[in-house]
């Protein structure tokens, strides 16, 4: 799934289903990199501004088409996705779409096994990307978060060293 997120008060677009390790990417958040507890820290089917997502956040699936805020909820209850690792990309000029999603997908294909416990390969489970968009760019967006998914279905918990 591809969501393109520009700055606040633009919109974001989702795209296609990810394949194999060829990923692609989506918008993202400014904020420091923190520590992800398996626990969403917004209120339960709290409506959240999607650039208010964090780390360890367990959150609904989107709706395809414009969005500008989410469903987060405990990773305690039923949900579809959770984003387990996001970093901030060098300063500079705005590097293209396939220079961010190749960095994107390189960095969170190497945090997935960490974060799940085994290889990204032999894993049932599936990641997509949160990325800057060239508005979101010159707006001082340089964050990606990296967000794993079930494609079987909603999971109860956090994804976090399920080994699967």
């Amino acid at each position: 799934m591809t969501i393109t997120r520009t700055h606040r008060a633009a919109v974001l677009v989702s795209a296609v289903i990810i394949a194999s390790l060829s990923l692609t990417g989506c918008g993202s958040i400014v904020r420091a990199l923190s520590g992800g507890s398996g626990e969403a820290t917004a209120q339960a089917d709290a409506n959240t501004d999607i650039f208010d997502l964090k780390v360890g956040d367990c959150k609904m699936e989107d709706v395809p088409g414009a969005i500008t805020d989410t469903n987060v909820v405990p990773c305690s209850e039923s949900h579809d996705e959770e984003v387990y690792f996001e970093f901030e990309l060098e300063e500079g000029d705005f590097p293209g779409e396939d220079a961010i999603t190749a960095k994107s997908d390189e960095r969170c294909h190497t945090e997935f096994e960490p974060f799940v416990g085994i290889a990204y390969e032999e894993s049932v489970l599936d990641f997509f990307s949160f990325q800057p968009t060239a508005q979101g760019w010159d707006d001082g967006d340089r964050v990606v978060q990296c967000v794993i998914w079930d494609p079987a279905g909603p999971v109860v918990g956090t994804l976090a060293g399920t080994n699967r």
